[in-house]
């Protein structure tokens, strides 16, 4: 089992599965889980099939323990979806002829053990965070700092949150007003900029990036918390002013050093850990 903490994927014998976490309990999307156990090449389309055999058989509506929930598609974009919690997936399971039924259940039941874990103990869900960065190639130095920007990202969230910013678009117009007074891009530019498409940006930054990123988030938290910051309008503003005052640090040091912060790099060709030993081998 695997999973990705950024877009909440997690992997059934090399089959992804979107979930989310609502509710306090995972919630996973039926029609994935379909594709994992069916290998149907239209699992959208089994699923459809599955409801109405089991209503006819049993007289059981399947689509009543399911919630819809807006989950990432292929396309980047969020629809609702079908999804059910571990009770209920036991349940769906049942009802579809796999051999590949009972590993999937201890496999289920594993990933809601392990989230029960982390909730009791966060340290755990940053070791496993660790471990996946570790295994994608990305060194102890670079892994210190993207944790430490996840933190700073959720307090910044957590205090949006009280401070009356709907999620979604507006956390969005946030980000890259500090994107934007901190690097002079929106996130969608600086992907762009370093040749991204579906990637997360920040796995994709240098040491340097990912410190003004943070020095950002954390500059914006801190004005939001000492003006009392509420709504968007007022939010946006403190957002702008967290921005300024890392692209204001990110300059002086570009001064300084005579070195751009910003840079084209990234990791989809080469993993960090080579890229950081090329820059500190000695010029022959």
């Amino acid at each position: 089992m695997a999973a990705n903490q950024d877009s909440a994927l997690v992997v059934f014998q090399n089959k992804k599965i979107r979930r989310l976490w609502h509710n306090e309990e995972w919630f996973f999307s039926v029609v994935d889980v379909v594709a994992a156990l069916t290998d149907s090449t239209d699992a959208k389309d089994y699923w459809y099939r599955l409801k109405q055999r089991e209503l006819e058989s049993s007289g059981v509506e399947l689509s009543t323990i399911c919630r819809q929930l807006k989950l990432e598609s292929a396309d980047g974009k969020k629809y609702l979806t079908d999804c059910a919690n571990t009770k209920s997936l036991f349940r769906i399971i049942q009802s579809i002829p796999s051999p590949k039924a009972e590993p999937f259940k201890r496999w289920l039941a594993q990933v809601g053990y392990e989230r029960v874990q982390e909730i009791e103990n966060p340290e755990l869900s940053q070791a496993r965070m660790k471990e996946i960065y570790k295994a994608k190639g990305y060194s102890d130095e670079w892994i210190e700092k993207r944790v430490r920007g996840i933190a700073v990202r959720q307090e910044l969230t957590e205090e949006w949150k009280k401070r009356k910013i709907q999620e979604d678009r507006e956390y969005a117009i946030l980000t890259n007003e500090i994107s934007q007074a901190t690097f002079g891009k929106t996130v969608e530019e600086y992907k762009k900029f370093k040749k991204l498409n579906k990637e997360n940006l920040r796995d994709h930054m240098t040491d340097l990036e990912l410190i003004f990123t943070m020095l950002g988030e954390a500059s914006t938290t801190k004005i939001a918390r000492s003006k009392d910051a509420q709504g968007f309008i007022q939010n946006k503003k403190a957002a702008r002013l967290g921005g300024q005052i890392a692209g204001g640090a990110r300059k002086k040091l570009e001064l300084e050093s005579g070195e751009k912060i910003s840079t084209p790099e990234n990791y989809l060709g080469e993993p960090e850990t080579k890229k950081r030993k090329k820059l500190k081998e000695p010029m022959n």
